[in-house]
């Protein structure tokens, strides 16, 4: 038994309709929600799970960056399942729209990953939570993903330099839950993964682009060719354009990490 209540069988009649054979687990504690399900993949279980976890010890970000939780206060899970899209470009995107749609409507991605609430008065805009995704199998149209979320619940128990500012869900919805936001986020992340594997990051191009938290905006890049630019959306695949005095540049995902000035 864990110490919070979780849906997880109002989860499981919800979503096993769409992912057959599915699995819903709730862990008190674990090193990382997607390194159980990928080395669950490694040993042949690829069957659809999803797997929160109240607190991770060892919970890993973008470029392998740690991910702190706190039972209540934090939410994180990662959901694990066999896909086969055409494309792959813009599935974070694809699952970042889904998520902020899902929890509130200031909720802004930062490419390539990041959920961010929007700047709103004096409330400067802040990473409300991040997403993870990692592939088990051989580069080509059939893969085993897993889809980590993290999300801050509640205020970090000491926030981080101001520099990188933080955001939690209940600066925005004083009501919000780690429970109700797990029945809400993993709902959607369901319904995006199918969407995605039919029709690819085109069918949330323009849902992206009403979110798109650094469109028309001055960013740094870590790429030494390109150290900065105005954000110009995104390609069909997702990749950052970015536009400076030579013209209009194409970053892949993984290439760089991008802030705002």
């Amino acid at each position: 038994m864990t110490a919070l209540s979780w849906p997880a069988e109002d989860l499981w009649e919800r979503l096993e309709p769409q992912l057959p054979g599915l699995s819903v687990e709730v862990l008190a504690e674990v090193d990382s929600t997607n390194t159980r399900l990928l080395e669950r993949a490694r040993q042949g279980d690829t069957a659809p799970c999803l797997l929160v976890a109240e607190r991770q010890s060892a919970g890993r970000g973008r470029q392998g960056r740690p991910w702190r939780s706190a039972p209540g206060a934090s939410l994180t899970f990662s959901l694990g399942l066999p896909m086969s899209p055409q494309r792959w470009g813009g599935l974070s995107l694809a699952v970042g729209v889904a998520l902020a749609e899902a929890l509130h409507p200031q909720l802004r991605i930062k490419w390539p990953n990041d959920l961010w609430t929007a700047d709103a008065g004096d409330a400067p805009a802040g990473k409300l939570g991040g997403i993870l995704i990692e592939t088990q199998g051989h580069a080509g149209p059939s893969r085993h993903v897993v889809v980590g979320v993290g999300l801050n619940i509640d205020a970090p128990p000491a926030l981080p330099d101001p520099r990188n500012p933080v955001a939690w869900l209940r600066q925005l919805d004083p009501a919000a839950t780690a429970a109700g936001t797990l029945t809400a986020a993993a709902t959607a992340l369901v319904g995006a993964l199918r969407l995605f594997e039919l029709r690819g990051f085109v069918a949330f191009a323009r849902r992206f682009e009403a979110r798109d938290l650094l469109r028309d905006r001055p960013v740094t890049t870590t790429r030494p060719d390109l150290p900065e630019g105005r954000a110009q959306g995104v390609d069909e695949d997702g990749a950052l354009l970015l536009r400076d005095a030579r013209g209009l540049h194409r970053v892949d995902s993984g290439e760089v990490s991008v802030r705002p000035c």
